[in-house]
Parts: C-alpha cells; sequence; structure tokens
C-alpha cells in the first residue's frame, strides 16, 4: 500500500508538471449566475485509522500492524460523493459524504497483548471550503489541465454500529486533472480529526491520561474519483471598459462629422431655394421647383409610407390651381437586380406615383413618367429606391 501511495503521488507531480508546461491565459472574469458551476464528484477512497488507543500503547508493535501504525487491520475501504459550487475560479464550497467500513481494535484475542480487528459501519457529511490555487496564483485560464486545490472544513461522523456521533475538522488536498470542459480525474489527499469516540471507543476507555490530539480519533485516506460540471462550468472575460468606451466614442465622432456633412449640405440647399425662382407665368403663384422624393422598398412597386405623399398633395394643388406640368422621375438601386430589371422598376414607380397624383385632381394629360432605371446617386444606397415630382411649364 506505501508503494502505492507513492505511485501515485509520483504520477501526480509528473502530470502536473507538464501541465504547467501550457502558456497560462490570465484575465479577469465576470461573475456567473447562482445556477452556474456546480459540479458534483464520486470517488472510491482507502483509509486509515489511528484511534485514541494507538497512542502510547504500543500497539504498532504487535503483528496486527507489522511494525508499521498505518498498515495492518486499521485500514479499510469506502466510497465518497459531493455537491458543490465554485463562486470565483478560486473559491468554491461542496459538502461531501463519505463513508461505509470504519475498523477499530476490539477485545484481546486470545494470549498476549494482540487485539482482534472489528469493523463498525459509519457515514460522515464534510461542509468544506476549496482554493483553486492554480487560478488564484496564476490566472484563471480554461484550458488548464491541472488544478491544485486545498480544502478545509468540519466533519460530522454517525457510527451506526455503536450508536455514536461525534464532530471534528477535515482538510485535505484535490488534484483535479481536465479531460473536458465536464468531466475531469480527481487525485484527493485528506486527514479528518474527530472526537475520541469516533470508533467507539473513548479517551477514557482508550487511556484516561492522554489529552490533546492523542486523545482523538484521526482518518487519514487516499482518493480517485471523478468530477462532473453540471451546466456552465467556464468564466467570461470581464469586459474591456476602456476599448468599449473608445469604440462608442469613435461611433459618435464619426456621428458627429456626418451631421457636420448633413448640416453643410441643408445650408447650400438652402441657399440655392432662395436664390432661385422659378419661370412664372402671368397669374401664376411662385412655386420653387425642388423634386419631391417618394420612397418605395426593395424590388417593390408600392409606395413604402403615406406620409411621403404630404409634399406630393401640396405640389399636386399647386399643378391643378396653375394649370401647369408635372414631371415623375422613377429610379432603382443600382446594387440590387440588373438593368433590364431595374429599368422596368423605375418606371412602374413612376407609374404608382403617377397614379397618386391623378387621384388628387392633376389632369393625365399635364403628367409625364420616366425611368432612370438602377442609379447609385444617393447614399446609402437604398434612397435611390424612389421616385421624384417636380413641376414644369
Amino acid at each position: 500500500m506505501k508503494k502505492l501511495f507513492m505511485v501515485l503521488a509520483f504520477a501526480g507531480v509528473s502530470v502536473a508538471s507538464m501541465a504547467q508546461s501550457d502558456v497560462v491565459n490570465k484575465y479577469s472574469v465576470a461573475t456567473n449566475s447562482f445556477w452556474s458551476n456546480w459540479f458534483v464528484q464520486v470517488g472510491a477512497n482507502w483509509n486509515w485509522f489511528i484511534g485514541s488507543q494507538e497512542h502510547g500503547q504500543n500497539f504498532d508493535q504487535t503483528d496486527m500492524f507489522d511494525g508499521f501504525p498505518l498498515s495492518g487491520n486499521r485500514t479499510s475501504g469506502g466510497v465518497s460523493v459531493a455537491i458543490g459550487k465554485w463562486f470565483t475560479p478560486g473559491i468554491g464550497v461542496r459538502v461531501k459524504g463519505m463513508g461505509l467500513w470504519g475498523q477499530r481494535l476490539g477485545n484481546y484475542r486470545g494470549s498476549g497483548d494482540q487485539r482482534e480487528s472489528v469493523h463498525y459501519k459509519f457515514f460522515s457529511i464534510n461542509p468544506q471550503v476549496m482554493f483553486n490555487l492554480s487560478n488564484m496564483l496564476l490566472g484563471y485560464n480554461p484550458n488548464r489541465v491541472w488544478n491544485f486545490i486545498p480544502f478545509g472544513g468540519a466533519d460530522f461522523t454517525r457510527n451506526w454500529t455503536d450508536n455514536r456521533s461525534s464532530i471534528g475538522l477535515s482538510a485535505g488536498l484535490l488534484n483535479e486533472f481536465n479531460i473536458s470542459r465536464k468531466f475531469a480525474i480527481n487525485l484527493e489527499l485528506g486527514a479528518k480529526y474527530n472526537e475520541a469516540d469516533k470508533d467507539g471507543v473513548d479517551k477514557v476507555l482508550a487511556d484516561p491520561y492522554r489529552k490533546g490530539w492523542k486523545a482523538h480519533d484521526i482518518t487519514l485516506y487516499a482518493e480517485i474519483g471523478f468530477t462532473y460540471n453540471l451546466g456552465r462550468a467556464t468564466w467570461d472575460a470581464v469586459p474591456d471598459v476602456d476599448a468599449i468606451k473608445a469604440m462608442y466614442q469613435a461611433q459618435i465622432d464619426a456621428l458627429n462629422s456626418q451631421l457636420n456633412d448633413a448640416n453643410a449640405e441643408i445650408a447650400r440647399l438652402n441657399n440655392l431655394i432662395k436664390n432661385h425662382v422659378c419661370p412664372t407665368n402671368p397669374g401664376m403663384k411662385e412655386f420653387v421647383n425642388t423634386p419631391v422624393s417618394v420612397f418605395f422598398n426593395c424590388n417593390r412597386t408600392e409606395i413604402a409610407s403615406q406620409k411621403d405623399l404630404v409634399n406630393v398633395r401640396a405640389l399636386a394643388k399647386y399643378a391643378v390651381d396653375n394649370k401647369t406640368g408635372v414631371l415623375v422621375t422613377g429610379y432603382a438601386d443600382s446594387a440590387t437586380g440588373n438593368a433590364e430589371h431595374n429599368q422596368w422598376l423605375s418606371e412602374q414607380r413612376a407609374e404608382t406615383v403617377a397614379g397618386e397624383l391623378e387621384d388628387m385632381g392633376v389632369d393625365r394629360s399635364k403628367i409625364r413618367t420616366v425611368g432612370q432605371g438602377g442609379v447609385d446617386t444617393l447614399s446609402p444606397i437604398e434612397f435611390n429606391r424612389r421616385a421624384t415630382v417636380q413641376i414644369t411649364e
């Protein structure tokens, strides 16, 4: 057993060294929801029981122990199951249950000072705090193979055979070797320190003069098992606030630049309108001859919004009152469709607007329609899906 323990320890150190040769991807992480980063663990262990009976009574020199205090009939196998949660990559908690069989020394057997080994059934509950030192010291890395996790907490043990309960402390070291985001293999070494009657023999019966740690029962164990991560098992990096601010500032600067350009264009157009007078006939009111646009959706000949017809209605009233002509020019965007289809589309859009003008009272003989096909004169390209209306003499 001692050789097996040495081999497992050497293997753990070797794998850990290779695992840590990977480049560590350090970054701060954001807090996950309460239901993230839960896990369950299952394991099989081998336990060494050192009771208050051993201290100072030379039982380790009997045939039962073969000259080594942790060998012989004070050892036994067991199983464990645990459920836990990581609140950060470095700090978590778990509640672990362990048990099956324990071993204590019973009455003398035959002659001499040799005692017989007696089984007792027990189960212990261990609430523990866990510290993932790999993440705490080296930074969180979702691709790390080996995690070095010390833990410590309480121990509540129930001895069913002798109808006794005891409390104590538990501590140890969990080596976790990740084989995927969901599964990990565990190699755990631990110890539990309990009141003397855990094994059914209290310190008074064992040795009334023993005090301190010598008057307590100690359990050492080695365990192998696996961890299964429930749901999400990783952590997101904290957003780079400075980078986000810089990105938004760049977008704001771009919008401000576009706004300045638009204001300059509006000023230029206002200046042209201010200094431009349409040709007039006797009795004709002045009307600014600026084309009015009516927009369409991609590959459609129906007007996208009836609101576009508000300005067209004012223009139609002027044309009726002054008996002027109206020019309707249709367009399509050159980025979609072929030239032949875009030509047809532009003509149909012009006819659609001409029909609206007729409904507004404009004589059809006064309306002229033209299709210009696909163009890219406006930006963004979607603005070219339109028809324009303007007064002619």
